[in-house]
């Protein structure tokens, strides 16, 4: 799935979202959330899209904002696994350490997730909703090659498939923080949204 900058703005503004579009490196970080519910592959896309000297920019990577099959089966929290709600999160991330380990975006501000507990392989977006800080991270799965299934790479978290995608989103993160400070709002997007 090819996104463009103007198509990221567009469905934005139709949901009724904040889209950044003023100064250098105003990032906007974007997920899209691909209609197959029954993947563990890195079938989504997370876009990051900005201006820079009035020119837009806009990448998008392989990525998965759903939990592996691993965590589906197998959730961490009595109440199901969390599936990250749509919508936009204000201030969500800050750059900070996944687990202690690596640099990354993590999760400062309350987030809404859907509680999938039936511990079969297919997401369930009709679950329960829970509102709190669950780790709702953004980081990169494997730090050598770039990854082709999910499984135990996302128990919620927004995850991309490549270390050397995440290596420059962490770039461009360090960049709009010089300016924009350290928190990032995330908005996450429905492939039908486009």
């Amino acid at each position: 799935m090819r996104v463009r900058y103007g198509q990221l703005q567009t469905a934005m503004i139709r949901k009724g979202y904040r889209f950044f579009d003023d100064g250098n490196f105003n990032l906007n970080l974007i997920g899209i959330r691909s209609s197959d519910r029954n993947a563990n592959s890195f079938n989504d896309r997370f876009a990051v899209a900005w201006r820079f000297e009035g020119i837009p920019h806009c990448l998008s990577f392989s990525a998965t904002t759903d939990p592996g099959n691993f965590w589906r089966e197998n959730p961490l929290n009595v109440n199901g696994t969390a599936i990250l709600v749509p919508g936009q999160y204000p201030g969500l991330w800050q750059l900070g350490l996944h687990q202690g380990k690596y640099r990354a975006l993590v999760q400062r501000k309350s987030a809404r997730v859907y509680r999938d507990n039936n511990q079969d392989s297919i997401i369930n977006i009709d679950s329960p909703i829970d509102d709190g800080l669950f780790g709702i991270n953004c980081h990169r799965a494997s730090a050598s090659q770039k990854s082709r299934r999910v499984d135990r790479w996302s128990a919620g978290c927004q995850v991309l498939a490549d270390p050397f995608d995440f290596a420059l989103l962490i770039s461009l993160c360090d960049v709009a923080a010089e300016k924009w400070g350290t928190s990032f709002t995330y908005t996450l997007l429905e492939e039908k949204d486009l």
